[in-house]
C-alpha cells in the first residue's frame, strides 16, 4: 500500500487552525461518502484497496479545500461570481494551458468518425516501435471534482478544479505541488517509498503483464483474485496509476490492447477535452451505479488524455442530476 503522510510532512505549507465546527462538517462529509446502498450506487461497499485508499485521501484533501471555498462564496454572496472565476481558470504556476472547469459533461462531436478500439491498438503499436517517449515516474494531472452536500436541503454541487504535479527524485522521495484557481495550495515533500505494490511498482509494457499489474494494484497487492479485472475496474485504477507515472509509448500501447481485449468500451466519436486537445471518446455504462465512464485517447498513439465519470440518474440526496460530472481527470506530459 502506498505511503501517506499527515499535514506535518516536511515541506508542507501548514493550514490555518481549524474551527471545531469545521471538524464536525468534515465528519458529516465523511458520513455522506459512506455508501447509500451496500450493493449499488457510486459509493457502494468495497474492500479498502488502492483505489479506495486514493479516494479517501482525496476526500480528506477536498474537505480542507472546500472549507476555504465556502468562505469565499459567502464573502462573494453570489455563486455566479464563483462560477465565472472557475470558467476563467488558468494555472500559470505549473505552465499549464488555460482550462475550463465546466460542470456539464463532454459530448463527442456530432457526425464525427469513431475510431474502433482495434484500429487504435494497431496505431498505438506502430507508434511504440521505437520506444519513444519512454516511461517516466512523475505526473501532471488536472482534476475537476464535485463537492457534494447531503440531505434534503443540500445545495447543488460545486465543481472544484485542481492541478497536481508530482516529481520524483533518484532516492525515491517526491515533491507534490497542488494548485487550484491559479493559486498554489501546498507543496509537500514525501520521503522515499519502499512500497513495491502498484502503482508504485514500475508498470510493464505488455498487455498480459499489465493486466496482472493492475489486478495487484486494484486488490491492494494482498492476494491474486481468480476472476479477471473488468473494464470498469481498469478505468477506476487509471487515476492512481497516472498520478504516479507518465506512460511511455509502449505502456500506452499495452493499455489500449488490454482494454480492447477486455471489451465493454464502445467508440463514441471525436471529442475535444477540457484542455483543448482532440481525442477519441470510448464509453462504458455502469447501470448499477448510475455512472458513465468516458475515456479519451489520442487517436494517433493511444495515449490516455482524460477520463470522465458522469451521473446517469438523479441523486436527490446529494442534489445531483443526471448529466452532472462526478469527476474528470486530464493527464499531461
Amino acid at each position: 500500500m502506498t505511503d501517506h503522510l499527515d499535514d506535518r510532512a516536511p515541506g508542507h505549507l501548514s493550514d490555518t487552525p481549524d474551527d471545531p465546527r469545521d471538524d464536525r462538517r468534515d465528519l458529516d462529509l465523511l458520513r455522506a461518502a459512506d455508501p447509500v446502498s451496500a450493493t449499488e450506487g457510486p459509493w457502494r461497499d468495497r474492500p479498502l484497496n488502492a483505489v479506495a485508499e486514493r479516494g479517501l485521501n482525496q476526500l480528506l484533501h477536498r474537505t480542507r479545500t472546500r472549507r476555504a471555498r465556502r468562505r469565499v462564496l459567502l464573502w462573494a454572496e453570489a455563486a455566479a461570481v464563483a462560477l465565472a472565476a472557475v470558467l476563467a481558470l488558468t494555472l500559470p504556476d505549473l505552465g499549464a494551458a488555460s482550462a475550463t472547469a465546466a460542470p456539464s459533461a463532454l459530448h463527442p462531436r456530432a457526425g464525427s468518425a469513431a475510431v474502433p478500439l482495434g484500429l487504435l491498438v494497431e496505431r498505438a503499436a506502430a507508434a511504440a516501435r521505437d520506444g519513444e517517449p519512454a516511461l517516466r515516474k512523475g505526473a501532471r494531472v488536472q482534476t475537476w471534482s464535485l463537492a457534494l452536500d447531503s440531505g434534503p436541503d443540500a445545495d447543488r454541487p460545486v465543481t472544484l478544479p485542481e492541478e497536481r504535479e508530482v516529481r520524483w527524485r533518484p532516492d525515491g522521495s517526491r515533491t507534490e505541488r497542488v494548485s487550484s484557481d491559479g493559486k498554489l495550495l501546498s507543496t509537500r515533500v514525501y520521503p522515499p517509498s519502499w512500497s513495491d505494490v502498484p502503482p508504485q511498482a514500475r508498470p510493464p509494457h505488455t498487455a498480459a503483464a499489465l493486466r496482472a499489474y493492475l489486478t495487484d494494484g486494484f486488490d491492494g497487492g494482498v492476494a491474486r483474485r481468480a476472476d479477471p479485472l473488468t473494464t470498469q475496474e481498469i478505468l477506476e485504477f487509471l487515476p492512481s496509476l497516472l498520478e504516479t507515472w507518465t506512460l511511455g509509448a509502449r505502456e500506452s500501447a499495452a493499455l489500449v490492447e488490454l482494454l480492447a481485449d477486455t471489451g465493454g468500451l464502445r467508440p463514441a466519436g471525436a471529442v475535444t477535452d477540457r484542455l483543448g486537445r482532440s481525442g477519441q471518446a470510448y464509453v462504458l455504462d455502469s447501470p448499477g451505479e448510475h455512472l458513465r465512464y468516458m475515456l479519451i485517447l489520442d487517436p494517433a498513439n493511444g495515449e490516455a488524455l482524460g477520463l470522465e465519470q458522469t451521473f446517469t440518474k438523479d441523486q436527490p440526496d446529494f442534489a445531483v442530476e443526471a448529466g452532472d460530472v462526478m469527476e474528470y481527470n486530464a493527464w499531461r506530459r
